[in-house]
């Protein structure tokens, strides 16, 4: 008897992704995940403890020029505090932009060889640099504690606003990814892009330092609606749950929706074009 065989055709165009074949190979995803974070850290001294240093030593640039030399305001938070509660959903997202943007490219091997849904690939970014998230977010609890503050009684939302980071940070992973497979040139404006985005963002300066007649405009920025609901949950400084708020969900979702529907049609030009 003939042994069985499948016909692989390329989706369809302006579709969005088939989540049940996504399912189906969730170990590969588990298996790429995996990958990157012990790629990351092989062969380094300090290993996961990267995941630690990283954010503080920024944070202490940051409360050294910002918060010390420039004196920006922290609205009665401690400046290391006010900076480290932003700089955490902040390097989670642009960990994730940055590396999801360039995943398809550097597999190219597997790309061109070996059939999966390519959504795997910026998928298993942004999971990946949840654990580092994780693993810092142990710093933050740490100054919490050092400074003598408690979380407020909605810190139970945060997993909501994580969420809300790693809804934009695969749409941007999506987009990037796509748009880097037919044009290189991508992956040399992505960091450009994410230093623009974090002065847009804020991550050193309160959200109270925009003039109210932009603060619509600002809420553009999907990460705004995230570092804002970081700080509310956690430390009761800013606004909170807002038609600002609402309008970086609403940015963010149709981002995501956007991105994978772009990603879907471009998939069938990926191992051709990279």
């Amino acid at each position: 008897m003939a042994a069985p065989y499948y016909v692989i055709r390329p989706p369809r165009r302006w579709s969005l992704p088939d989540l049940r074949e996504l399912w189906q190979y969730r170990e590969l995803v588990y298996f790429f995940t995996w990958r990157n974070i012990k790629v990351r850290y092989k062969q380094t001294l300090l290993g996961v403890l990267w995941a630690w240093l990283h954010p503080f030593i920024t944070m202490v640039v940051f409360t050294v020029f910002f918060g010390k030399l420039a004196r920006m305001p922290s609205e009665g938070i401690p400046y290391p505090v006010f900076t480290y509660a932003a700089l955490l959903p902040w390097n989670f997202f642009a960990t994730s932009f940055n590396q999801g943007g360039r995943s398809l490219v550097m597999n190219r091997p597997l790309l061109t060889k070996v059939y999966f849904p390519r959504l795997v690939l910026p998928l298993a970014v942004v999971l990946s640099n949840l654990v580092d998230f994780l693993l810092a977010f142990m710093v933050l609890a740490g100054l919490m504690a050092w400074y003598g503050l408690r979380p407020t009684a909605w810190a139970w939302t945060l997993p909501l606003f994580l969420l809300l980071a790693a809804c934009t940070s695969l749409a941007g992973s999506l987009w990037a990814a796509a748009l880097n497979v037919l044009y290189r040139d991508v992956g040399y404006v992505l960091p450009y892009l994410v230093q623009v985005l974090l002065f847009l963002t804020p991550v050193v300066y309160p959200t109270s330092l925009v003039p109210e007649r932009w603060r619509l405009l600002y809420a553009l920025n999907p990460m705004v609606g995230v570092v804002q609901g970081f700080r509310w949950a956690l430390l009761g400084v800013g606004p909170g749950p807002d038609l600002s708020l609402a309008l970086s969900v609403a940015v963010a979702l149709t981002l995501l929706v956007g991105g994978l529907v772009f990603f879907q049609s471009m998939e069938r030009y990926f191992a051709d074009r990279v």
